[in-house]
């Protein structure tokens, strides 16, 4: 029986309002720190020179940098005003660097922190990119400005440019990895949060179920429903009576105060009890002798309907001996108490009717596997008996044939043994399926003479609900084979990956064609077909290749139906 599903809430990541710079601040403090910390010490000698242009430089470049140390460049991704900051801190430091000698400036340093900025905001594809477009405006602005072009400032250009480009594939390699590590732990939290939701929803559940006004057994709903009465209400007799959807009639399932009929028809019913099946709400009416109640010697009367799915279930009558017992704060509160008592009656009753159906299902099951199994050899026997005493009665010797019959019966009880294991045998969280069903096969071999073999790949258990109804599946195919099919031999293959099953059962017998495969009452055919679409599985039986029949139960890994 499914079950409806309940969504649990879900961590959603909004990456348009993500700070993608805000796991790599302590770097890129550390970046920036280090940077100009090493700027002001290559400008120490340009100090002591008095250079106007690197002091203004070097305080610039320190305000600027407590600037950013407290207030960090915030990027996002999909903001196109958030990339300002970053072309601004690039287009500055280059600024500073062309205008204080280039690669011989002191602040070629705090361009480290540009292109480490920018390859945690963006990864090191446009980080390189970045870099590459530095080096070439420095290197071309510094070559031109040299008075010969020599190997030294080549080897000064080739030397900062790799330095910016190892620290672009760096930052960004740093990036991709704690990037990877921030996605799993994200997906971590996202697994948390789900059990934490689903363990607040079951807790909730638990609080719910202990907290109801009523089991889903009918007589104890009823009964809880009359001492809820006689806790909220003064009266001397109540009554509760349910509505027979067969004939129309009123059967009255508890009482308590007097001796009234079992069953009334609508007619029938006193003045007040109607007047409340015409009324939503419940009526207060006044008895007399030329009205009476529903019990004898009342003097007023409290009767209201029991409703349920838009539909009259039953009735409620309280009656006192009182004149007047009964007022407006009465009809509310009664008001109050029949909804809930409704619904709880017609839960217990529904919960009722479902059990009798299963209860019937299985005992039909059950049945038939005795007439088939146990009712052919007691008919036998008893045909023997018969045969037995004719014998007897012509006076000859009857040692052989009671000797017969004694092994007969010993075979009968071994059936009838072999009938109530396999009844008794089913799946559970303790056992192993695969020895569930190596032993079934080994009875099967050992009492059919058939040979027969498991084939089991269990990575992972599935739902027990859904184990079980394949393996009663299982069961009854390789019965079906026993029976009817003829054969010597039964392979079950069974495969299960805590998702997903398929089951096959195959035989060598006579087959079964294929207009029959689809008969329902063909070999226990729509017991099993129901049991696949139970759990969601499909169900296909057909003759085999080379002959026989394979019955092939297949659960597919998306099958929405709770285990």
């Amino acid at each position: 029986m499914s079950s409806p599903s309940v969504p649990l809430p879900v961590r959603v990541e909004d990456r348009s309002a993500r700070d993608l710079l805000l796991p790599y601040r302590s770097a890129v403090l550390a970046v920036r720190t280090a940077a100009a910390v090493a700027s002001i010490a290559l400008a120490a000698p340009a100090f002591a020179r008095a250079d106007p242009s690197v002091v203004v430089g070097c305080v610039i470049a320190t305000v600027y940098t407590a600037y950013r140390i407290i207030h960090p460049i915030r990027f996002h991704d999909n903001e196109l005003r958030s990339h300002l900051p970053l072309a601004f801190e690039t287009t500055f430091f280059v600024v500073a660097v062309l205008a204080t000698g280039c690669w011989e400036s002191p602040f070629v340093f705090l361009l480290s922190a540009a292109v480490v900025v920018v390859s945690f905001a963006r990864g090191f594809h446009l980080a390189v990119r970045v870099a590459l477009f530095i080096a070439a405006v420095i290197t071309g602005l510094h070559l031109v400005l040299a008075d010969q072009v020599g190997s030294d400032e080549v080897r000064t250009a080739s030397q900062w440019t790799l330095w910016l480009l190892l620290l672009a594939l760096v930052a960004g390699y740093a990036r991709r990895v704690t990037g990877e590590t921030t996605r799993q732990h994200g997906l971590a939290l996202d697994r948390l949060d789900r059990l934490a939701n689903a363990n607040m929803l079951l807790y909730s559940l638990h609080q719910l179920a202990q907290t109801l006004p009523a089991s889903l057994d009918f007589e104890e709903s009823l009964t809880a429903a009359v001492d809820r009465l006689h806790d909220l209400f003064t009266m001397d007799a109540l009554a509760i009576l349910t509505l027979d959807e067969t004939d129309g009639s009123w059967t009255v399932v508890r009482r308590d105060g007097g001796l009234i009929a079992h069953r009334y028809r609508t007619g029938e019913l006193p003045d007040g009890l109607r007047a409340a099946l015409d009324d939503l709400d419940p009526v207060v009416v006044g008895l007399r002798p030329e009205r009476p109640g529903l019990f004898l010697a009342t003097g007023s009367g409290l009767y209201a309907t029991l409703r349920s799915r838009d539909g009259v279930l039953g009735l409620v009558a309280l009656e006192s001996a009182a004149d007047g017992a009964y007022d407006l704060s009465d009809q509310r509160l009664l008001g109050g108490f029949v909804e809930p008592a409704a619904l709880a009656i017609d839960n217990a009753r529904w919960f009722g009717r479902l059990r009798t159906i299963g209860a019937d299902e299985e005992r039909t099951r059950i049945a038939r596997d005795l007439h088939d199994r146990i009712g052919q050899s007691l008919a036998y026997l008893a045909f023997e008996l018969d045969r037995i005493i004719r014998v007897d009665e012509r006076g000859e010797s009857v040692s052989t044939e009671l000797a017969a019959l004694r092994d007969d019966v010993r075979q009968v009880v071994g059936e009838m043994r072999e009938t109530l294991y396999d009844l008794r045998t089913d799946m559970t969280e303790n056992t192993d399926p695969v020895t569930i069903l190596e032993g079934f096969m080994e009875r099967v071999a050992k009492r059919s003479g058939l040979t027969t073999a498991v084939e089991a790949e269990v990575t992972a258990r599935l739902p027990l609900l859904r184990e079980r109804e394949l393996w009663r599946i299982a069961q009854e195919a390789v019965t079906n084979a026993e029976r009817h099919a003829s054969a010597s031999q039964v392979t079950i293959r069974w495969t299960t990956n805590g998702s997903g099953a398929e089951v096959l059962v195959v035989d060598d017998g006579v087959g079964i064609p294929v207009e029959g495969a689809g008969r329902v009452d063909s070999y226990g055919i729509r017991g099993m077909k129901e049991r696949a679409l139970s759990i969601g599985a499909t169900l296909d039986i057909a003759p085999g290749q080379g002959g026989g029949t394979v019955v092939r139960c297949t659960l597919p890994p998306e099958a929405a139906v709770p285990g």
